[in-house]
């Protein structure tokens, strides 16, 4: 009989404390599970917001990590998708109520109840879940996805949030030939965006702050690169992009960026700031621009773009690091010092 399980962490005791080593148990295997030894797991600036209670109250101990590269180790009883030894991901999300019409109609990142989150969620079977700062994880097999052989697990587990993420709105406003895409911010997110959108077919642009990357984001497949520090830069973009993407999980002059925007094309926010971002109206109505949010894909639009990423040859630019560095990485991350995201390796825990 398979029986609760104890894994080694990461994890912070409060919303002040620095992170640091912890046991935490991991739920039995139930019949539909996958347990999963976890090899490299990115760090995510929503990791930080977690930990620190800045998004609300949470349970304690905190052990983030949503972007997840691992092998298979055990499966449940009915499991059919997964074997011993398969290399798989694990996402932000690890269930959802499974019957709200989002989650019928294969949207169930948008589960109406609230999806469960890989950590800080209680679970459908009542624990709480923990995130992948950690050497294993069991989770519901409809919820585990297939990393193809053609990508390395370390430059994998970003796509399991920045790569959804931003490849998602890049998908449902429809970025291809003859659109005009720009990215704001090039960091964990925009640099995937820029990839994605290249790959895609688009004519890609990056709004930076400064001409710092610049010859990275060329690199990286950008045909433009401006600073939004010079305010040329709007008087020669405007009304350029059939979509813009903004990464930026802070304040930006949100009417600076809809000048940009084409009539009937979008503005679509994936950085989560922790303040409203003021919007005039008056730039929506004028050019029946929109002004959108977008989170991450379904299970099913993750699997697309894991095998969209191995086809193009895709994959995250990374930093490894052991789990004794996660604190100096957190540092680093909020000081906008990685280029583009940083991975813990899970053997070091």
């Amino acid at each position: 009989m398979t029986v609760i399980t104890k894994a080694k962490a990461v994890g912070a005791l409060s919303p002040t404390a620095a992170l640091g080593p912890l046991e935490i148990e991991r739920r039995a295997l139930g019949p539909d599970d996958v347990r999963i030894d976890i090899k490299f797991c990115g760090i995510c600036h929503s990791d930080i917001h977690f930990a620190r209670g800045e998004w609300g109250e949470i349970p304690y101990p905190a052990v983030p990590g949503h972007e997840i590269a691992g092998v298979v180790a055990e499966v449940g009883s009915d499991v059919t998708k997964f074997a011993v030894g398969d290399r798989v991901g694990v996402g932000c999300m690890v269930n959802s109520c499974r019957e709200c019409e989002n989650c019928q109609a294969g949207n169930e990142q948008y589960c109406i109840p609230g999806n469960t989150q890989t950590y800080g969620s209680i679970d459908r079977d009542g624990t709480v879940t923990y995130g992948g700062y950690s050497d294993h994880v069991v989770v519901n097999e409809d919820f585990v996805l297939r990393i193809p052989d053609e990508l390395p697990l370390d430059q994998a587990a970003p796509l399991l949030c920045a790569g959804i993420t931003t490849f998602s709105p890049l998908r449902h406003w429809e970025a291809g030939p003859d659109k005009q895409v720009a990215v704001v911010g090039l960091g964990g997110l925009g640099h995937m965006a820029v990839k994605f959108a290249k790959a895609m077919g688009a004519e890609v642009t990056v709004l930076s702050q400064s001409l710092r990357k610049q010859q990275d984001g060329l690199r990286l497949g950008a045909d433009h690169y401006y600073a939004t520090s010079d305010e040329a830069t709007f008087e020669t973009l405007v009304h350029r992009f059939h979509l813009i993407i903004n990464t930026v999980s802070a304040q930006v002059d949100m009417g600076a960026l809809l000048s940009l925007v084409k009539t009937d094309g979008a503005l679509v926010n994936v950085g989560a700031p922790g303040e409203p971002l003021p919007v005039p109206v008056f730039s929506l109505l004028l050019q029946r621009r929109s002004f959108a949010g977008s989170g991450i894909g379904s299970i099913a639009e993750t699997q697309e773009m894991l095998d969209f990423s191995a086809q193009h040859g895709i994959a995250a630019e990374i930093e490894v690091i052991s789990a004794g560095q996660v604190n100096e990485a957190w540092e680093r991350v909020l000081n906008s010092d990685v280029r583009y995201r940083f991975v813990i390796d899970n053997s070091t825990l």
